[in-house]
């Protein structure tokens, strides 16, 4: 499954976007007016799709049949699938580690990045997208080398499901709440709802740097690019517990 890099222009049936470490991590809150779509059976779900989607990569298994689908999982939604490897914890700290001590205010710093690929659009049922996502973030980032049989028991996913695009006019985007997207022609860039918040950017720079990783110039949010919205719902194995 090839990717694209961020400059070039887009095929859609792959995924296709990478984030890096930054891009990738927790976003600040949204907006009190965002409730949470997906319910905690739900994201188990998920997360148990992706990581059985890379253990069968691994094992030389065929594509894992969808176990019986939660109600809105079969609707098609973008989404990044971010994967994390935990094993440097565990080495250093003897294996001794408690569940209490993976919070949040601990864990970038415990954990690496291991790739991040996604969907920016909805092309597949959600399910789908999360196990074709995940495969690919396991073995087609370029960034790094494919993720190995001995780190996969390791592998921490996170996800950051999208809600559709809707178009947005420059001055109602909300930094923080909104993830962009922006393009002109065959070019695209995309960042999440995280990304201004995590660089301290105000809304002009969101939408300039949006315009730099599609490949076009910081103004062309000004001129004759389209500028698309979304928000995200993020989850991982450490909020839902997901047994292994």
């Amino acid at each position: 499954m090839s990717k694209l890099s961020e400059t070039q222009s887009v095929q859609p049936e792959k995924p296709t976007e990478n984030l890096s470490e930054r891009e990738a991590a927790r976003p600040a809150p949204l907006s009190s007016e965002l409730e949470l779509e997906f319910s905690l059976g739900q994201r188990r779900t998920l997360l148990r799709i992706a990581h059985q989607a890379i253990l069968s990569a691994l094992e030389g298994r065929p594509f894992p049949e969808a176990p019986p689908i939660p109600s809105g999982l079969a609707e098609p939604r973008g989404v990044f699938t971010t994967l994390y490897l935990r094993s440097d914890l565990h080495r250093e700290l003897g294996g001794e580690l408690h569940r209490e001590s993976h919070r949040e205010s601990h864990r970038e710093h415990q954990r690496q990045l291991r790739g991040c690929v996604g969907y920016a659009l909805p092309i597949a049922p959600l399910y789908r997208a999360v196990a074709e996502t995940a495969r690919a973030a396991a073995f087609d980032d370029s960034r790094f080398l494919p993720v190995t049989l001995e780190e996969a028991s390791q592998l921490e996913v996170s996800l950051s499901v999208l809600s559709r695009l809707v178009s947005i006019l420059p001055e109602a985007v909300e930094v923080g709440r909104h993830g962009l997207l922006i393009s002109d022609g065959a070019r695209r860039g995309l960042l999440l709802p995280q990304v201004p918040v995590e660089y301290g950017w105000d809304r002009e720079t969101f939408l300039e740097q949006t315009c730099r990783k599609a490949g076009l110039p910081l103004d062309a949010w000004r001129k004759t690019a389209t500028i698309e919205a979304f928000t995200a719902e993020v989850f991982s194995d450490a909020d839902v517990e997901v047994p292994g």
